[in-house]
């Protein structure tokens, strides 16, 4: 079973789902639901994981809209903004 910590990535994405303003809103229930399905891939994203995505965590990448998943990686890369924070800075320095 996955710790709080190695889940909670992908928990805030789909809470960011809920307040999309690029998508209708049946559309970001359908992104939402979705998106929950990756929580079988929580072990292989968290900083540090060395593991190889499980076949069933491929499954539920495949099955995720492309822009539904921009959409929310979008929207989570403008929160620390929001706080008043450096934006994020994902390259390699």
């Amino acid at each position: 079973m996955a710790s709080m910590k190695s889940v909670f990535p992908l928990v805030i994405l789909i809470v960011l789902m809920s307040h999309n303003q690029f998508v209708t809103k049946s559309d970001a229930q359908s992104c939402s639901s979705t998106l929950s399905s990756l929580n079988i891939c929580a072990p292989s994203v968290v900083p540090g994981a060395s593991t190889t995505p499980s076949s069933d965590c491929c499954a539920a990448l495949q099955s995720v809209d492309r822009d539904c998943m921009c959409n929310t990686l979008r929207i989570a890369s403008q929160i620390p903004t929001k706080c008043n924070l450096p934006p994020l800075n994902c390259g390699e320095e």
